[in-house]
């Protein structure tokens, strides 16, 4: 079931414009293809999907270009400087703000990353959940962040 899912995302988002995780799950819904939210995330996940500009200040989802395109800094510095608007911390979480729609294209970012001190990272729709370990590594995983939004 999971290859046909793949194989219909892959067919929407090249042939149509989605803008969130809702629009694409309604999407497989009318192709008869049942789907929660939580599904849907994981499959963006897995096929590495990203958050591209329509050019009226919109965002769609879409194939990178190159996968090495997941991996740039330069990329990373700017996908947080279009969605994040607040970071804060409690403890080894840190919750990072987004605009709508754009959590998960963030989290994606900061996964591919691999940055050692993060150990997972949970997107909603505009709140991220970043892990991080040790304790006394979120000062430092803080001012990457930071520096990332600047």
């Amino acid at each position: 079931m999971k290859a046909i899912r793949h194989a219909r995302i892959k067919e929407i988002i090249e042939n149509t414009i989605v803008e969130t995780q809702e629009d694409l799950a309604e999407a497989l819904r009318k192709q008869n293809i049942e789907v929660t939210q939580a599904t849907v995330s994981r499959d963006i996940k897995e096929m590495m999907l990203i958050k591209i500009p329509t050019g009226d200040g919109r965002y769609r989802y879409a194939y990178p270009i190159e996968k090495n395109v997941i991996f740039s800094k330069s990329r990373m510095a700017r996908m947080f400087q279009d969605s994040v608007i607040g970071l804060n911390f409690s403890e080894n979480i840190i919750v990072i703000k987004t605009l709508p729609g754009t959590a998960n294209a963030v989290a994606s970012t900061l996964d591919y990353a691999k940055w050692p001190e993060i150990i997972g990272t949970v997107a909603g729709d505009d709140n991220i959940l970043v892990v991080v370990k040790p304790i006394d590594a979120v000062a430092e995983v803080l001012k990457k962040l930071e520096s990332l939004t600047n």
